[in-house]
């Protein structure tokens, strides 16, 4: 009697010419989502400056040279408590049912980096069981709905909100300036908010709460604090927009900010040395994918 031969299964780096198998897999994988979503998807990735010696899309699994899973990657550079470091976004993750068991190698390969934080900000809640074996924690357990508008007073009377493009005549850091400028490309409300010392910056993704209440997610700014210190004309430059209500993802109720906490609601996972910090989604499937 012959002998079975095992399928030869390997994990490798999705190159230039993987992108329309991946287009085909993801489009078969994610029934919700049509090619011309992950097509855009993948063009926003080619483009994207993904730092030197990381992969460009992320890595397929095959089976005797047949594509039979994927997982992209968003690989960044960004400013932390001890100095600027790598993060990258796992996304779009999906195997073939037959080859299921096979997923931990694909898996392995692309959390293999050493010194690169890697993050988790959208994982389906069957999944989070299995994020967690991966060795994935939780940073953020929820999120804040706030109503910016309704804070009655602002420390800084002069503050002034001004979109990416306004001509910002006080300091501003050019790697935030190169961040707005790119997140409003993708589709965000990429603003500053001026003073006197300086331009605080400030990055927002459209979103519909529950599919039908225009709001905001809060993407990028320095520190939350600043959110707080600038709720009052943030909230009413969005509110003039209709878009009174900014989602904020959190462990708790925000101290300065009108609003209610949901517990347990869009998780978020990291794993790596530097523990994200809240306001940063920068340049994450959520901004690069509009997921």
């Amino acid at each position: 009697m012959p002998s079975l031969r095992l399928p030869e299964i390997r994990a490798r780096q999705i190159t230039d010419a993987d992108l329309e198998t991946v287009v085909n897999l993801l489009t078969r994988g994610f029934e919700v989502r049509s090619r011309h979503f992950w097509q855009r998807a993948l063009t926003r990735l080619k483009s994207h400056r993904t730092p030197g010696g990381f992969p460009k899309f992320g890595y397929l699994l095959e089976s005797d040279g047949a594509p039979v899973g994927v997982i992209l990657q968003i690989f960044s550079t960004v400013p932390t408590a001890h100095g600027w470091r790598t993060r990258c976004n796992l996304s779009s993750w999906y195997v073939e049912p037959k080859f299921r068991s096979y997923a931990s190698m694909l898996v392995s390969q692309a959390i293999k980096y050493e010194n690169v934080t890697y993050v988790n900000v959208s994982p389906a809640m069957h999944t989070w069981p299995l994020v967690e074996a991966q060795g994935f924690s939780r940073y953020s357990n929820g999120q804040f709905v706030s109503v910016p508008a309704l804070n009655m007073t602002c420390a800084d009377s002069d503050a002034q909100v001004i979109g990416v493009d306004a001509a910002a005549d006080v300091h501003f850091d050019s790697f935030e300036l190169d961040l707005l400028t790119i997140h409003k490309v993708h589709g965000c409300s990429s603003l500053w908010c001026k003073t006197s010392t300086g331009a605080y910056p400030f990055a927002f993704l459209p979103r519909l709460a529950k599919g039908v209440m225009p709001c905001m997610q809060l993407i990028y700014c320095r520190d939350i604090q600043d959110f707080v210190r600038f709720a009052r004309p943030i909230g009413r430059y969005l509110t003039a927009r209709g878009r009174p209500l900014v989602i904020i993802d959190s462990n708790g109720p925000i101290p300065g900010l009108v609003g209610k906490y949901f517990s347990n609601k869009a998780p978020k996972y990291f794993k790596g040395p530097e523990r994200p910090r809240f306001g940063d989604l920068a340049y994450t499937e959520a901004v690069m994918f509009g997921l």
